[in-house]
């Protein structure tokens, strides 16, 4: 059965990490993929947790029953700067250390990166890996990855390839769904974008995203013309062009047992309502 994880992004301005254990058993989830906060881990920053608010967050966990599955750092640990890539390397050595105590079992993060510096971002996205698997080793914890747009690779099938260069069987693939148009340049087959990963296929975001370049690039407009910028959305099920049905079926096929992330992002006003929709499809749809 699958893990449903909510990632409560849209709560974090108003609620402590504490308390979003306390929103995620109201909304029915037991579990939660911690995305980036200032005050916990902050996109490409040192994180900013300390004991007290460690001991705070497992008191929580205990009350509500609710677990932090993940933890979803964006640290810049395939930076083409040397300097700056050993500091998200630091970065990443201390939430190993955080999530240990929090017993959190995965990190699902990013490849990160310079897009235009490719080849020098993957030497040192595969140096950083190297420096920390006896980390990941020593504590036991896991990873899957994605790219995310504006990585320094940004297509499923080079992603996965990273993936299988690793080459550790605690590192796998995170297929995001309101990424699919980016990771197949338009294309949208998630079927075969996740047929491709095969067994390194550990983890999902599901969200729901526009064809960025359906109607020859015009479903969505960025001014000035050609900046360096990369455009996607992460909605509710249904406010999308993801064909969600190729995508819950395939799923069904390989009986996919992983962890399955919600994240909708930028719809606040409604968002309690969002997530319980979000949780009640995923269950009718896998039998979580």
């Amino acid at each position: 059965m699958v893990k449903i994880l909510l990632d409560p992004s849209m709560y974090h301005p108003h609620l402590s990490v504490a308390k979003e254990c306390r929103k995620a058993a109201d909304l029915g989830y037991e579990y939660i993929e911690l995305s980036p906060r200032f005050d916990f881990h902050e996109w490409h920053h040192y994180p900013k947790v300390d004991d007290a608010e460690i001991a705070t967050v497992k008191k929580a966990m205990a009350e509500t029953g609710v677990k932090i599955w993940t933890f979803n750092p964006v640290f810049n640990w395939a930076s083409p700067d040397e300097q700056e890539r050993q500091a998200q390397v630091r970065n990443f050595r201390r939430l190993l250390q955080i999530a240990e105590e929090l017993e959190v079992p995965l990190i699902a993060t990013e490849l990160s990166g310079d897009p235009n510096e490719p080849l020098k971002s993957e030497h040192q996205f595969y140096r950083s890996i190297e420096e920390l698997t006896p980390d990941f080793e020593k504590r036991g914890i896991e990873c899957t990855i994605e790219a995310h747009p504006y990585d320094f690779v940004e297509t499923n099938e080079r992603a996965v390839g990273i993936v299988r260069g690793v080459n550790k069987a605690w590192f796998n693939y995170e297929f995001c769904l309101p990424h699919m148009f980016h990771l197949s340049e338009g294309k949208g087959d998630p079927r075969a974008m996740m047929e491709y990963a095969g067994p390194r296929l550990k983890h999902l975001h599901l969200a729901d995203v526009y064809n960025h370049l359906a109607n020859v690039g015009n479903r969505y407009i960025i001014n000035p013309p050609g900046v360096d910028a990369r455009i996607h959305q992460h909605n509710e099920i249904g406010n999308g062009e993801v064909p969600w049905d190729d995508v819950f079926g395939y799923l069904r096929e390989i009986d996919y047992d992983g962890p399955v992330s919600v994240c909708v992002f930028g719809w606040e006003e409604d968002m309690d309502a969002i997530h319980v929709r979000m949780r009640e499809r995923i269950e009718r749809e896998l039998g979580a």
